[in-house]
């Protein structure tokens, strides 16, 4: 058989990640279990055990004392048709051929493929820790076959059937599971529609009735500063306590300076909304009458340029100061006509015809 090249790479990686795997508790029991059974000693560590199970013999002998020790009633049938006697040739595939009976034989014996080994693994030491599971297995049948002797694994998993009457499984319908609640603790048992639950096993016809004019701190209280007295909506909360009764009648007619004060100046004597407000003490009746025809030059000014004297809107405003008198004259004496204005002469026509 040619030579198989040393692991590189990945592979090297892999083959050292499974062999930091190995269990020296498991092979202590594997060891103990094999010398006690056929009294061959596997030796200690990975090296020897590979050494001691590469020809495939120990195993045989191994499975062969197990199946002999296993009850007939108990020993599946197809393992009495398994051939176990091993091949002493040193010739690697007679090696390779030992593994494959064990790993059979194994196999019919209950432990299932996803638990045996492959036969390279062993061969060629690539998993030590998966040898040692397997023949760990192989004891866990064993105790469930209840083999005759000493065994080594797990203790076997056992299939329990439990058949429930109608009258169990019908108690099982007031119950809620803890994966959807439980109603087995506290509950909202005996309360009624919006009614407070009591923390404590208060009975109400024990509270005392005095208790029912005070507010808990909790809630707030009624023990202090309130607004006990007021008459109306909106009255005013006296900080001190003063009664309406002792203040002063003439101390309506100040007002103080946090609402602001009537002590300086004022509107007072104000005739009507939009007046002027005299900055000093002027009265009305000492103004002077010629003075009203007067404006001062802060509201405007009445001595210059006006409309004095224009007879109808929109007519042409002089910009010199020329009287219409002036112009009466100069027409009259340079077309003879009477100075007389229009109005007079009219009002004089019938004077004449009446006499």
């Amino acid at each position: 058989m040619a030579d198989r090249v040393k692991p590189m790479g990945m592979d090297r990686a892999l083959i050292s990640k499974m062999g930091a795997k190995y269990d020296s508790g498991l092979e202590y029991e594997v060891r103990g279990w094999i010398k006690a059974l056929i009294g061959e000693d596997i030796g200690e560590g990975p090296s020897n055990v590979e050494k001691s199970l590469r020809d495939g013999v120990i195993l045989c002998t191994l499975m062969k004392k197990v199946i002999e020790g296993t009850p007939s009633e108990s020993l599946p049938a197809a393992c009495s048709k398994t051939d176990l006697k091993p091949s002493s040739s040193e010739l690697p595939f007679k090696q390779m051929e030992n593994i494959e009976k064990f790993l059979k034989a194994a196999h019919k014996y209950g432990v299932p493929n996803t638990s045996l080994f492959q036969t390279v693994e062993l061969y060629e030491a690539r998993n030590l820790p998966m040898v040692l599971a397997t023949i760990s297995h192989v004891g866990t049948e064993a105790q469930r076959l209840n083999f005759n002797g000493e065994t080594i694994g797990s203790k076997p998993t056992v299939k329990h059937d439990v058949n429930f009457s109608y009258e169990q499984l019908k108690q099982s319908c007031g119950l809620i599971g803890l994966q959807s609640g439980t109603n087995k603790f506290a509950s909202q048992k005996g309360m009624r529609i919006g009614a407070v639950r009591h923390i404590a096993d208060i009975r109400a016809d024990k509270f005392d009735k005095e208790s029912e004019g005070q507010i808990s701190l909790q809630s707030g209280t009624n023990k202090f500063a309130s607004q006990k007295g007021m008459t109306s909506m909106g009255a005013v909360r006296h900080i001190c306590d003063i009664r309406a009764d002792q203040y002063d009648p003439e101390s309506n007619k100040e007002i103080n300076l946090q609402s602001g004060t009537n002590k300086f100046d004022s509107q007072c004597g104000m005739r009507g909304f939009g007046a002027i407000r005299h900055i000093s003490d002027v009265k009305v009746n000492e103004l002077d009458r010629e003075g009203s025809a007067v404006l001062r030059p802060d509201m405007g000014y009445s001595g210059g340029d006006s409309q004095k004297g224009m007879t109808c809107f929109g007519a042409q405003r002089h910009v010199t100061n020329i009287k219409t008198t002036d112009l009466a004259e100069e027409w009259a004496e340079k077309y003879g006509k009477p100075t007389t204005p229009r109005v007079q002469q009219q009002e004089e026509i019938p004077e004449e015809d009446n006499e």
